[in-house]
C-alpha cells in the first residue's frame, strides 16, 4: 500500500465523529441528513467529516435529489476493513422512510 494513502486513511479514522459515521455505514447506504441527529452537529460539519472519509478513499457518495447518500466502498483496504470490523453497527433513522428512529 502506498504510504501517503495509508497516512490519509489513518488520519481520516482517527476522529470519533468519523468512526461513528463508519459505524452507521456498516448497515449500508445512509443519507447525509440522517447523520445530523446521530452526531448532534450541523449538516455542514457532518459534510466536512464525510468529505475527509471520501477523500481518503474509504466511502463513496451518490446524489439523490438534493441529498448525498454515502456508503463504505467495496473492498476497502485491509487496514480500513479491520477498523470497520471493530466498530459496533449503529442503526440510523432513514430520512426517506418517515419511520421513527428507535435505535439512536
Amino acid at each position: 500500500m502506498e504510504i501517503h494513502l495509508l497516512e490519509k486513511q489513518l488520519k481520516a479514522v482517527s476522529d470519533a465523529n468519523r468512526l461513528t459515521l463508519l459505524s452507521c455505514l456498516k448497515a449500508g447506504e445512509v443519507c447525509v441528513c440522517d447523520f445530523v441527529d446521530v452526531l448532534g452537529i450541523s449538516q455542514p460539519a457532518v459534510s466536512q467529516h464525510l468529505k475527509k472519509l471520501e477523500e481518503a478513499g474509504i466511502i463513496t457518495a451518490r446524489k439523490i435529489g438534493t441529498w448525498k447518500h454515502y456508503r463504505i466502498i467495496d473492498n476497502p483496504t485491509p487496514i480500513i476493513q479491520a477498523v470497520v470490523d471493530q466498530l459496533e453497527e449503529r442503526t440510523v433513522c432513514k430520512c426517506n422512510t418517515g419511520s421513527s428512529c428507535e435505535n439512536d
